[in-house]
């Protein structure tokens, strides 16, 4: 069977792809910007109304993911308080700065997590100097699950790394997909590349509410008419 993840970034969102019958839900906020970590509040209120699997994006800033000291203080305590809050699992990376898996700040993130909550490394692994070492330091890391599209923009581009990812992991860690995968594509990913989890982020961008003088941005929101498609796609 094949695992589908989504990604959202509002109660309404969560909501709408709980659902739809979605094996996890991957919650941040800003999804805009990659992503960032959701406030409490908004972790609360989705732990309240859903009953998938809630794993939380720790990621305090955008940019890259060579954090100072402050920074993995910072995500240290948002991982302890994902696991006190009850979220089945949190979503976690860091690199140094020659690009490599920061294995010492990812090993306090892991402990920090207390084997209470499920351990996803996220797309820093698309930007790490060698993604394959990295699969086998996630291994030896104890963590779950292993998110990346194959160093490209769109799984569909990188599944030579992504099935070489998933012979690296040999059934130790999960491998899952994801980066634009979509109702039209999804079974043809998961052919070629072994992978048994895929992870999408369906979002569709409706018009601005700012005025002529004063516009905050258009807004990013979930598209369950996508979702509901590649839910029945993957189910299928």
């Amino acid at each position: 069977m094949i695992r589908l993840e989504l990604s959202v970034d509002t109660l309404e969102g969560a909501v709408a792809a709980d659902r739809l019958g979605v094996d996890r839900i991957e919650l941040c906020s800003a999804a805009a910007l990659g992503g960032l970590t959701p406030g409490p509040g908004l972790l609360a209120a989705v732990l309240d109304r859903t009953t998938a699997q809630v794993h939380m994006l720790v990621r305090p800033r955008d940019g890259d993911f060579r954090y100072a000291p402050e920074e993995v203080e910072t995500l240290v305590k948002d991982v302890a308080h994902a696991v006190s809050a009850g979220a089945a699992g949190v979503v976690v990376g860091a690199l140094t700065a020659t690009g490599d898996l920061d294995l010492p700040v990812l090993a306090e993130l892991v402990a920090a997590a207390g084997g209470r909550s499920s351990v996803t490394l996220h797309r820093a692994i698309d930007v790490c100097r060698d993604p394959l070492a990295a699969v086998e330091n996630v291994a030896e890391l104890g963590i779950n699950r292993v998110l990346s599209s194959g160093q490209a923009v769109r799984a569909e581009d990188g599944i030579a790394v992504l099935a070489g990812m998933v012979r690296v992991a040999a059934g130790r860690v999960a491998v899952m997909a994801c980066g634009g995968v979509r109702a039209a594509n999804a079974g043809a990913i998961v052919r070629a590349t072994g992978v048994r989890d895929l992870h999408a982020a369906p979002r569709t961008q409706l018009p601005s509410r700012g005025t002529s003088v004063v516009d905050f941005g258009a807004i990013v929101a979930f598209d369950a008419a996508q979702a509901s498609a590649l839910v029945a796609a993957v189910r299928a």
